[in-house]
Formats: structure tokens, C-alpha cells, sequence
């Protein structure tokens, strides 16, 4: 049975090496497959041994003012890199993963699979928090940008929009395979103060865009900076995160 890779990365001190091992277990946890997990990070102490570490990939031309952004992750398009090669699917560390991810193997081969944006579903946009990519036949996602990012960041509000923009070949996930937490579970205001957020059946990945994080949804914690937000964003503690966030 051939092997399956799934790499995440991790930079600066938003989420630290727990939240790599959580991932890895989850992944291994919901597959049927020899899987491996490659995390690419600045910082590799503290995480599981079996989850293989490399350095963060030489982005030479990325403006510091977008360097600690989501636009690294535009880095993971270059070729060669490692050993990678084939279908990779990529998945971000602030996730619950609550079904099998063999599927996301086996849909589309060859193809550039991404889950819809939550925020923008009228809009062809991808969100990148899981998405699967041909290796080496995407460079170009790099290389244009890596070459002149000035233009793309004129013209892009975020990577993921410049990705869905300029990918010549982009297909959705199933609808009901990836939900955001925020945009899909968490009831609307005034019922988030009564009514405990659910999980459909048939998800297999809940992802935590922003705020909050799996482990703050889970014990019913919303940080907020300001009181008066207090009036809306808020969250019952969710049991279930606990069942499968581990």
C-alpha cells in the first residue's frame, strides 16, 4: 500500500509544538493507511519524533511586512522540496479532524483540491486551511510571486485569494467533508448563549479560523479585547472537540 504524506507548517509562537502532535495524532488516528506527517517549522523542540521535521523553505523575496502572514505558506508550492513528490495534502495546525483522511487522498487525483471559504461562498475562493496539491506542478504559485509579490499583494487581499486567482486548475472538496467552526457550527446570536455547537455527520475536518482556537471552543472560552464584544462572541463549552482534538 503506497504512502500517504501530509505536511503542516509552523512558525513564530502562535501555536507551539503540542499543537503539531495533537495534528499527527488525529491523522494517524483516522486513517487506514501507512501516513506520514512532515512539519515544516523554525522551531522543531518538542515535537513527536515520529512527526519528520524540516526547515521552514527559503523564501528569499518575501516582504517582511507579510513574512509572519499566511503568505509563507506560498512557499510550500517550490520544487524540489525535500522529498516530496506526487499528491501531498497539506493541513493547518488549528483544526479538528473528526473523519477519515483517506478520502481527501483518493478525490480528484492530480488536481488542486481545496476546501470552499466559509466567509465567501458566493465567491471561488479557496480556503487553505486543508487543501491537496500536485508536487511540482504548481511552482508557478511560487515562482510569480517569489519573483515580483508586490503586484499579487496589490492585487490580493490574503494568499488564499491569490492562490484561488491564479491556480489554473482549482476543484472544492464535497461540502459536507470540511466546516468551520465559526461559520458553520457555531449557532447564530442570541442561541451561541443556550445552545451547544453541534457536529453534523459525515465531517471530517472542523476548521478554527481566527478565533476561537480548538481548546478555547472546547472549555467555552472566547478571548476578547474589548467588553462589549462579550455581547456576541461567545461559545458554550463543546464536548466533542475534546473527543477527537487529541
Amino acid at each position: 500500500m503506497a504512502q500517504q504524506t501530509v505536511i503542516c507548517i509552523k512558525w513564530g509562537t502562535r501555536y507551539g509544538a503540542d499543537y503539531v502532535n495533537r495534528l499527527a495524532s488525529m491523522i494517524w488516528r483516522n486513517t487506514a493507511r501507512p501516513t506520514r506527517v512532515i512539519c515544516f517549522t523554525d522551531d522543531a523542540s518538542g515535537i513527536d519524533p515520529r512527526v519528520k521535521t524540516a526547515p521552514l523553505p527559503d523564501f528569499p523575496n518575501i516582504p517582511e511586512r507579510v513574512s509572519r502572514l499566511g503568505w509563507r505558506k506560498i512557499s510550500l508550492y517550490q520544487y524540489p522540496l525535500i522529498d516530496l513528490e506526487g499528491d501531498v495534502l497539506f493541513v493547518d495546525l488549528d483544526v479538528v479532524i473528526t473523519g477519515s483522511i483517506d478520502p481527501f487522498f483518493d478525490f480528484e487525483p492530480g488536481r488542486y483540491c481545496v476546501a470552499k471559504n466559509w466567509s465567501e461562498p458566493e465567491l471561488r475562493v479557496g480556503n487553505t486551511t486543508i487543501y491537496r496539491f500536485p508536487v511540482g506542478r504548481m511552482t508557478y504559485i511560487f515562482e510569480n510571486f517569489n519573483r515580483d509579490p508586490e503586484p499579487f499583494l496589490g492585487k490580493y487581499r490574503n494568499s488564499q485569494k491569490y492562490i484561488s486567482g491564479e491556480a489554473h486548475d482549482m476543484v472544492f472538496w464535497p461540502d459536507d467533508w470540511c466546516v468551520s467552526f465559526k461559520h458553520s457550527l457555531l449557532p447564530g446570536w442570541p442561541m451561541r448563549f443556550f445552545v451547544t455547537p453541534k457536529l453534523p455527520k459525515g465531517v471530517k475536518l472542523v476548521a478554527f479560523t481566527g478565533k476561537p482556537d480548538p481548546d478555547e471552543a472546547r472549555d467555552g472560552k472566547w478571548p476578547v479585547t474589548a467588553a462589549w464584544k462579550r455581547l456576541y462572541k461567545h461559545v458554550r463549552p463543546t464536548p466533542w472537540i475534546a473527543e477527537h482534538w487529541k
